[in-house]
């Protein structure tokens, strides 16, 4: 994983993270990929 957006699980902010996979504010390691903003609408077949 290199670069991107990511949201600490436990403390809710926003990192970007290089090497470590760690909050640099709270110091832990559950990250959760950040979603765009665009809504994708899908056809149900």
């Amino acid at each position: 994983m290199a670069g991107g957006a990511y949201k600490c699980a436990r403390c809710k902010q926003k990192v970007e993270i290089d090497v470590n996979v760690r909050c640099p504010y709270c110091g832990h390691r559950i990250l959760f990929k950040e979603r765009g903003a665009a809504i994708k609408e899908l056809k149900a077949r």
